[in-house]
């Protein structure tokens, strides 16, 4: 595989390589699936949305020549079946993944609609790459998610009883968490997802399943994905939401779950790097990352015209 290598054929048709990664997982046909087409160039986005909606993957992304190749490594563009986002968390992960093999490179630099976002490569002895973990950009608070009621019916689910705040993170996504007493409860749910789909939001349900170790479940009907495998771009501001109530301590890295309802088990890594506040919430948060393994399943060729 090479980039940017597509061309149209004599008859006018597009022809484009494609591949299938599996990103939070080390194991095939676990994790979130993601579509990469190495090579976007020339295609329109009213193209790359029906390539998207053809794969049916939560995110298809589009490999194209960086704005300024002094400060990035390829330009991404991200579509779920529904539209298009700035930012998303295993799409970066995968990519990067996937370009650090073709480029022989331990940081990966993607330009993204929300700006540059760098991915550090871990290595074995033989090279193979064996980790990544994106340094995700810092979320805006928004507060408290005005819905929340409304919110809570559609989940059918009560929250857990002085459990954190139902809150609003932006970092592209918006981004909203909803507590719950235990993972049996997150591991339930049932949402109702005609009433769901009204909230143009990541829901994330959450509930801490031991020291370092959280579950979560993230639901988006409205943004076309049902229920998602894996969501790198929500399990970052959720570690900021546990930092900043002091339920995880500031540098300290937190195992995720998901995905295992739906039959892809993911595991996500997240580190929130700043310093303590003096009151609830007052955290300053410099750094987030997170992190987790990929690996290609499929190799193969489109024809999108």
């Amino acid at each position: 595989m090479k980039l940017w290598t597509g061309q149209p054929d004599d008859s006018g048709e597009v022809t484009r390589e494609f591949l299938i990664a599996d990103v939070f997982t080390a194991t095939p046909l676990e994790g979130n699936q993601l579509g990469i087409f190495p090579d976007g160039r020339g295609l329109s986005a009213e193209l790359m949305q029906q390539a998207t909606r053809e794969m049916n993957y939560s995110e298809t992304v589009f490999f194209l020549p960086p704005d300024d190749p002094a400060t990035a490594d390829a330009r991404l563009r991200i579509f779920t079946p529904g539209s298009e986002l700035p930012f998303a968390g295993h799409p970066t992960l995968g990519s990067a993944w996937v370009l650090g093999e073709l480029l022989g490179k331990d940081t990966v630099t993607l330009q993204l609609g929300i700006g540059l976002v760098p991915v550090e490569l871990e290595r074995d002895p033989a090279g193979a790459i064996t980790f990544g973990r994106m340094s995700q950009p810092v979320p805006r608070l928004d507060g408290p998610f005005g819905r929340a009621q409304e919110l809570i019916a559609a989940l059918g689910a009560e929250p857990a009883p002085g459990g954190l705040p139902v809150e609003t993170y932006v970092n592209g996504p918006v981004n909203v968490y909803v507590e719950f007493p235990d993972e049996e409860t997150v591991a339930g749910l049932d949402p109702d997802m005609q009433r769901l789909g009204r909230i143009p939001a990541n829901i994330s349900c959450f509930a801490q399943a031991g020291p370092g170790r959280v579950v979560t479940r993230m639901f988006a009907p409205a943004l076309g994905v049902t229920e998602d495998p894996a969501t790198g771009s929500a399990c970052g501001p959720l570690a900021v939401h546990l930092a900043r109530y002091g339920r995880i301590g500031l540098g300290a890295e937190i195992e995720v779950r998901q995905g295992a309802q739906i039959g892809r088990p993911s595991v996500l890594y997240a580190r929130v790097d700043g310093s303590a506040g003096s009151s609830p919430g007052g955290a300053a948060i410099d750094r987030v990352l997170v992190g987790g393994r990929a690996v290609v399943v499929a190799r193969g060729h489109y024809r999108l015209r």
